[in-house]
């Protein structure tokens, strides 16, 4: 098997070689003041390879960022900061200490993410910042790509960080920690029942599922005696789900489909939906509401489990190309709970009648993914991922465990009925 190199969204090779455009020489003696600044306000190291070091305010415990190769560092810090970071991550370009753990790194960047550029500064960002490419709008055909980048990569894969419910989402703990992996199985049923409760699944409920992920939620609400039609853009995930579904003996209450929301027909008592709505992308929103509003059934419920961030923050970059966009979910935007709310309100006779936080779970959830995908990637690596792909994951999932740490983002199952 060839070796699979780096990126969902950013497409497979090697990482793009740096260039030296008029202006990047400028654009890396910035990004090399916003680090010096950035590092000496937050409680951590950095290190460099002749020795010196940046003090932060953590004093010797602190978490060490080490810089690895300087140069090149800077020149894709300089090129475009969100994507750069990243990027230099995957390279090598820079690691963290032999004592530090990534999203422990990654938390106090997290918790002041808003004011690590010093005002002066903030003028560069629309010389470096990308637009978001066209060609990751999610119209109907665009969004199976999007979707097929990520969750086709190999179900094998999703496996071995997964619990055995195969549940890519955050699961619901019950108490405080600290938090194991056998724990994770049992976090995601309940997880999976506050959705189900939420959306008054029981039953002889028909229900329509979009984003079926690997058959969990489905397989939950048919064991509750509903009829389920769950639909997926993701053709490996449908192969497994189907098997899932069979194996539990539910296969005559479920119904899978590999089908576009904007194409299902019919009605429903209940409509559910599990950090789906995150693929659908800002200009889409109101098509999305509106889908559910057209096939659900009077008297229903609908329930979005959805990732959440500040809508000023929302605002501020949704017109950008980050990271997470270019490698790990194309077409990808957190939205806000105010846009939610805006886009069923403004476009639908939907409105929130319920909600449930629990942020701080999805950071425990990641850090036992990573802590899985780290101890499983002897078996990862010979499904044929290579070391850059596996440095992309462990950025992933640290870089999202410390936004949820911090707050930043938070997780939310939203209720939707009728006015």
């Amino acid at each position: 098997m060839s070796t699979i190199h780096a990126t969902a969204g950013g497409g497979l090779g090697a990482l793009p070689h740096l260039r030296k455009p008029s202006g990047a020489f400028v654009h890396a003696a910035v990004a090399r003041q916003v680090f010096r600044s950035a590092i000496g306000r937050l409680p951590v190291r950095a290190v460099f390879p002749d020795g010196r070091t940046i003090e932060g305010t953590g004093g010797p415990g602190a978490p060490v960022f080490r810089v690895v190769r300087p140069r090149r560092f800077f020149a894709r810090l300089g090129k475009d900061t969100k994507i750069g970071l990243g990027e230099a991550y995957l390279a090598g370009d820079w690691a963290v200490g032999e004592e530090t753990d990534l999203a422990d790194l990654f938390t106090p960047f997290a918790a002041r993410l808003t004011t690590l550029v010093p005002p002066e500064l903030q003028r560069f960002r629309r010389v470096v910042d990308q637009a978001i490419p066209g060609h990751h709008r999610n119209t109907k055909a665009q969004a199976r790509d999007n979707i097929s980048a990520h969750y086709d990569l190999s179900n094998d894969l999703f496996g071995l960080f997964l619990d055995e419910t195969m549940t890519y989402s955050s699961a619901w703990f019950e108490r405080p920690g600290p938090y194991r992996f056998d724990d994770l199985a049992a976090a995601q049923l309940r997880k999976i029942d506050g959705v189900l409760d939420a959306a008054g699944v029981r039953a002889g409920s028909t229900v329509l599922e979009i984003g079926t992920g690997w058959g969990a939620l489905a397989v939950r609400a048919a064991e509750r005696g509903a009829l389920v039609t769950s639909i997926t853009l993701s053709t490996q995930q449908l192969q497994l789900a189907a098997e899932r579904v069979a194996r539990a003996g539910v296969a005559s209450r479920v119904q899978l489909r590999l089908c576009d929301y904007r194409d299902v027909h019919g009605s429903y008592d209940a409509v559910v939906s599990v950090e789906m709505i995150e693929a659908v992308g800002y200009e889409y929103w109101p098509t999305y509401f509106s889908a559910i509003d057209r096939l659900l059934a009077q008297g229903g419920a609908a329930c979005i489990q959805a990732i959440l961030m500040p809508h000023e923050r929302m605002l501020a970059t949704r017109g950008s190309f980050g990271w997470i966009q270019k490698y790990i979910f194309p077409g990808g935007l957190i939205p806000s709970l105010q846009a939610l709310e805006q886009a069923a309100g403004e476009h639908t006779s939907l409105r929130l009648t319920g909600s449930t936080q629990f942020g701080p779970d999805y950071g425990h959830t990641l850090r036992l993914w990573r802590q899985r995908f780290a101890g499983n990637w002897p078996r990862v690596q010979a499904l044929g991922f290579d070391e850059t792909f596996r440095r992309m994951w462990e950025y992933y999932l640290a870089y999202c465990e410390a936004g949820f740490r911090v707050g930043y983002l938070d997780v939310a199952q939203l209720r939707f009925t009728r006015a």
